[in-house]
């Protein structure tokens, strides 16, 4: 097994936690910031897609504008990953991202629709990011660590996640300052976080996890590391020599003083697309079904949150021409969301410890019963707005667990050579799922309303489940 380059070498051990702690910390800093714009984005999306275009049927089209964005660039960048690295990769994201964040404040100024989705759909590069960044973090994970170091950067998303829809006001008091409409201020707030995620990724993550993982691996295999990596891992010829220095990766620098590439790593990229991880994840049924524990319950999700703050609206009388003389609805409704994403990712260590010691599979399929209920609760008691709170907590709780253990579930299933471009299309499948399901969710409130909404996406994932269970049945997971 390819882990073992990581655990049976001693030699290796130290320059492998050394990297991943510092991993952990640079990505999980740089969620903190890349996590403002999503948030800004959802919550006042639906609302600037009505009033901007005139009707009400486009509801959806900022957020799924946004999720196309991340499925087209899930792939893409998996494959740079390959090829340059994580750090690269995700770093070209998030300026893709700020780009959007700049035409989203176009959209806003010149009130021109088109604008608006083509910055919603970079946005989903950042969007993309932000998933793709807990896979990262798994590179040099020990087997027994991954649902917790996968879930701690998942956390880190919190704070930006959770302030980014309340940027109302703050956004407001920036645009007043510059003379800009009202809603242009949040997007300028999430675009320096995301400028700011951006250089923590590109400066600090070093070196990149997903290199140096394969590094190691080709140096425990190597002929040459018999002595212990003697030819490959040369002191430093300076102060402090004699210490090993760190494996030299291209695209990496020195990590701690006293460290100093010394050679150079053969990198090996391997084909991308939908086609190499398709391939991948239906040899597997695990992985299979780790896709579509992710790929239902972000569907289930992003479905019924980007409708809510319409049913909201509707529910305090207003229309989109009048929500903007009503700001105290408009920050009860980022409130409301943002109360949603905490439940999305403040308890997200608490799932990543459960499925460590529980098992993936379990917790995920945790996670799509909560799911269910969520959507009975919220389609059951719309008009009551307490019980529609509850119900969107419950609903990022449940996709905290389902998406937690179900990325976990696909890292332990595959080996690491094959991990990255079934990530990519694991990333791909969950946000093309969301995608259809926020197009699809404005027709289908439009027609069956609020309830009919609620009971179409918890059969998508009761479906789900029955799938999930099948698939998982008697099968093996690797450590």
């Amino acid at each position: 097994m390819a882990d073992s380059a990581l655990s049976d070498d001693p030699a290796l051990l130290p320059e492998a936690r050394a990297a991943q702690r510092r991993a952990v910390r640079v990505l999980g800093t740089a969620q903190v910031f890349s996590g403002l714009g999503n948030g800004a984005t959802l919550s006042l999306g639906s609302i600037l897609a009505v009033e901007l275009s005139g009707a009400e049927s486009t509801a959806g089209f900022v957020n799924t504008a946004m999720t196309l964005g991340s499925a087209a660039v899930s792939i893409p960048l998996s494959t740079l990953a390959v090829r340059r690295g994580r750090r690269v990769a995700l770093g070209i994201g998030l300026a893709a991202g700020l780009l959007g964040q700049a035409l989203m404040v176009a959209a806003v100024v010149t009130r021109f629709f088109p604008v608006l989705l083509l910055g919603a759909f970079l946005v989903g590069f950042a969007a993309a990011v932000n998933l793709q960044a807990r896979f990262a973090v798994t590179d040099l994970s020990e087997p027994r660590h991954r649902g917790r170091d996968l879930s701690v950067v998942v956390w880190a998303v919190t704070v930006g996640a959770v302030v980014g829809p309340n940027m109302v006001g703050p956004g407001a008091v920036v645009s007043g300052w510059l003379g800009l409409p009202v809603h242009a201020g949040p997007f300028l707030i999430s675009g320096a976080g995301m400028a700011v995620g951006a250089a923590i990724i590109l400066t600090g993550l070093r070196p990149d996890p997903l290199l140096l993982r394969r590094w190691l691996e080709e140096t425990a295999e190597s002929p040459t590391s018999a002595g212990h990596g003697a030819e490959t891992m040369a002191p430093d010829p300076g102060p402090g020599a004699g210490e090993p220095s760190i494996p030299a990766v291209p695209g990496t620098a020195v990590v701690a003083p006293g460290f100093r590439p010394s050679g150079r790593a053969r990198i090996s990229p391997r084909s991308g697309g939908w086609a190499a991880g398709w391939r991948i994840v239906r040899a597997q049924p695990t992985a299979l079904a780790a896709v579509l524990t992710v790929a239902g319950a972000h569907a289930a999700m992003v479905g019924l949150m980007s409708m809510t703050p319409l049913h909201l609206q509707h529910e305090a009388g207003l229309t989109s021409s009048e929500l903007g003389q009503h700001p105290d609805t408009v920050v009860l409704i980022g409130f409301t969301l943002s109360l949603h994403v905490a439940g999305m990712y403040a308890l997200s260590p608490v799932m990543g410890l459960l499925a460590d010691r529980l098992g993936p599979a379990r917790v995920a399929g945790a996670g799509l019963t909560v799911l269910v209920a969520a959507a009975a609760l919220m389609g059951w008691f719309l008009h009551q707005h307490a019980a529609v709170v509850t119900g969107l907590i419950l609903l990022g709780l449940g996709w905290s667990a389902a998406t937690v253990a179900g990325s976990t579930l696909l890292v332990a299933a595959l080996r690491p050579a094959d991990r990255v471009p079934a990530q990519g299309f694991s990333d791909a499948v969950m946000s093309l799922a969301a995608a259809v399901s926020s197009l699809a969710a404005g027709p289908i409130m439009g027609g069956l309303g609020f309830t009919g909404l609620s009971a179409a996406l918890a059969g998508v994932v009761v479906l789900c489940g029955i799938g999930v269970a099948a698939l998982v049945r008697g099968q093996p997971v690797r450590p």
